[in-house]
C-alpha cells in the first residue's frame, strides 16, 4: 500500500501558512504576476523555503485558486434559489464581477492572463456549468435573451476583465456602469414591460 504525503513539521507547516497568506494578499493586490521574492519576504522566510514548498508559481495558483473560484457556488446556490430567473441571472453576474473587482489574481486567472494548470481550470470551469444553469433558466423564463450562449458569457467575463484590471486603481467601480448597459442589452423586451 503506498503511503501518502510524510506531514510537514510543525516550522514548516507555519512556514508554508504564511507562504500562502502572504502569496494570496500579493496575488489579490497585485495580480498573478507579483514577484515570488516580495511574497517570501512579506512570509518572513526565504526564496529557498518559498521554492521548497512552492517549485512554481502555478503550484501557489494550484493552492489559492481553486478555494477562491469555489466561492462562485455559493453565488451559484444564491442566483438559482432567486425566485426571479432574470433577478438571479443577474445576482450571479454582478457576484462573479464583484470577486474580480476585489481580487487582481482572481481577475487575472479568469481572464486567462497566465496559463492555467489543470486544477484551476477545473474550478473554472464548474463556475460555468453553474452559470449554464443559470443562463438556461432566466432564458426559459422570457427573461434573458434566447441567442445568448456560455461561450457569450465567456466573451463578457473577458471584457469586464479587461476593464476592472484597467480601472482597479482609478475607477474601481466603473465596471458596474458598464455592466449595466451590457444587462440591458441582455433582457428580453418582454421582461422590461
Amino acid at each position: 500500500m503506498a503511503a501518502g504525503p510524510k506531514p510537514l513539521r510543525a516550522d514548516a507547516a507555519r512556514n508554508r501558512d504564511k507562504l500562502l497568506a502572504a502569496a494570496t494578499r500579493a496575488f489579490a493586490e497585485h495580480g498573478l504576476d507579483a514577484p515570488l521574492e516580495q511574497i517570501a519576504r512579506a512570509a518572513g522566510v526565504s526564496i529557498g523555503t518559498l521554492y521548497a514548498h512552492f517549485p512554481t508559481r502555478e503550484a501557489f495558483l494550484d493552492a489559492i485558486l481553486p478555494a477562491q473560484l469555489a466561492a462562485l457556488d455559493e453565488i451559484a446556490e444564491r442566483a438559482l434559489a432567486e425566485p426571479d430567473p432574470w433577478r438571479g441571472f443577474v445576482e450571479f453576474i454582478e457576484g462573479l464581477f464583484t470577486m474580480q473587482a476585489k481580487d487582481h489574481g482572481l481577475n487575472d486567472a479568469l481572464a486567462r492572463r497566465l496559463p492555467l494548470s489543470p486544477a484551476v481550470l477545473e474550478a473554472c470551469h464548474q463556475g460555468f456549468q453553474h452559470a449554464d444553469r443559470i443562463l438556461t433558466r432566466a432564458k426559459a423564463a422570457g427573461g434573458l435573451r434566447p441567442d445568448f450562449e456560455p461561450s457569450d458569457l465567456a466573451s463578457l467575463v473577458g471584457a469586464m476583465s479587461q476593464l476592472i484590471h484597467e480601472s482597479i486603481d482609478t475607477a474601481p467601480d466603473a465596471w458596474r456602469r458598464h455592466l449595466s448597459f451590457f444587462l440591458d442589452g441582455l433582457r428580453t423586451s418582454a421582461a422590461q414591460a
